[in-house]
């Protein structure tokens, strides 16, 4: 077993990462044999005629049973990929909890919750969202009651599980969404400490937009013999996705930039990433005091206030919106066709992130990278390590959203 393991740390090290050669290619949503009211729901949702890519792929295998690394860019459908294959292997006669989703921000976990319900509409699927800062009394009720399918970050099902109100003996499925970012540091401790209560014969799925080589080594700790759903990293970046930068030379000029902007962002709905909390608390006020309407979010930030900011951008009545990267993965809002990197990221996975947020499931979108001097080498890196181009950003940049 350990011989294996190494050698498949081996191979990962010398493949440039792509799919394992047994992957069958599944083109349409009738052939994967799936139960009849939930391809009735897959179609009701109105999302999918047809399965992405991802899907295609990757729907089949995690049915199976079989453990599964997948990978695939911001937008194609990778929350709907592992939501379908848990409904297809749910029994909803036993109100038992059979699958567990870990994500890294509330919002997100939410958000899962939401899709699985939505395309599980047909079959009385139970589906409970557990999540921090919320009523403990409210998951209590709600677990005690029986879940088929619990979507939660890490620190809040721990508790839950602690407590023997989320039994997990029925438990078949982990799925970890947002990979990277939860075998990283933060989350690291709070995955194992579930993970250790969890059946020994779990099957596992981990899903991302990326996942950095160091992640993929560490896989081998937990999964076993997984298939493998890789795209290459210059196929990372989105098509419909136009990428610009505008040179600032001063930290202070990118406020006045970003004014001359506002009427662009609310042609559509713009996101503006920020690298810190106190950063979006400052910018939010400064663009208020200049009587531009625009919402904030962060980490910080009461869950019911969170909640409510994310219920006014979902509808559009707020347009712009000013967050840090808790708001960066997995969140998907229709409209947005255009995000702002008001900071450039700290790290180039984050990038990937940030940028998806638009574009979504192949719509067109822009993102523009306000870039002051010293960043010029981040941004020619982040074109490097994707293989694509950011160029200086034209003056009709409406015209292109």
């Amino acid at each position: 077993m350990a011989e294996r393991r190494k050698q498949t740390v081996e191979d990962l090290k010398n493949v440039e990462f792509e799919s394992s050669e047994d992957v069958d290619v599944l083109p349409t949503f009738d052939m994967m044999g799936l139960r009849p009211e939930l391809v009735r729901g897959i179609y009701a949702y109105g999302r999918f005629e047809k399965p992405s890519a991802i899907q295609q792929r990757a729907i089949k295998p995690i049915v199976k049973g079989r453990d599964v690394i997948a990978q695939a860019q911001s937008g194609t459908g990778k929350t709907a990929t592992f939501s379908i294959a848990i409904l297809q292997n749910i029994d909803t006669q036993i109100r038992e909890t059979q699958a567990l989703v870990l994500s890294p921000t509330r919002e997100l976990a939410q958000q899962i919750q939401k899709v699985l319900l939505a395309l599980g509409d047909y079959m009385s699927v139970q589906c409970h969202a557990c999540i921090g800062g919320t009523n403990v009394g409210e998951d209590l009720r709600k677990l005690d009651y029986g879940q088929h399918v619990v979507s939660g970050t890490p620190g809040r099902v721990f508790d839950m599980i602690k407590r023997r109100t989320l039994r997990t003996r029925s438990i078949k499925l982990l799925v970890l969404d947002e990979a990277d970012e939860m075998l990283n540091k933060g989350f690291k401790e709070q995955i194992y400490d579930v993970y250790r209560y969890l059946p020994p014969a779990i099957q596992v799925a981990i899903i991302s937009a990326t996942l950095p080589h160091e992640i993929l080594e560490m896989t081998s700790k937990f999964m076993n013999d997984p298939v493998r759903i890789l795209v290459k990293r210059d196929e990372l970046t989105l098509e419909g996705l136009k990428q610009f930068f505008v040179a600032v030379e001063r930290e202070e000029w990118k406020f006045d930039t970003l004014c001359d902007l506002y009427d662009t962002l609310t042609i559509t709905q713009a996101v503006i990433f920020c690298n810190t909390k106190r950063k979006v608390d400052w910018l939010t006020e400064k663009m208020r005091e200049n009587n531009f309407t625009v919402s904030a979010m962060h980490g910080d930030m009461p869950q019911k206030e969170r909640e409510a900011i994310m219920q006014e951008f979902r509808t559009g009545a707020s347009r712009v919106l000013i967050t840090t990267d808790v708001w960066a993965r997995g969140i998907d809002v229709q409209q947005v066709s255009l995000v702002i990197n008001y900071d450039l990221p700290n790290n180039r996975e984050l990038y990937i992130h940030r940028i998806g947020r638009s574009g979504r499931f192949g719509r067109k979108g822009v993102s523009i990278n306000f870039v002051k001097h010293d960043d010029i080498r981040i941004l020619r890196d982040i074109e490097q390590y994707y293989s694509t181009q950011i160029d200086e950003m034209p003056m009709n940049v409406a015209d292109l959203i």
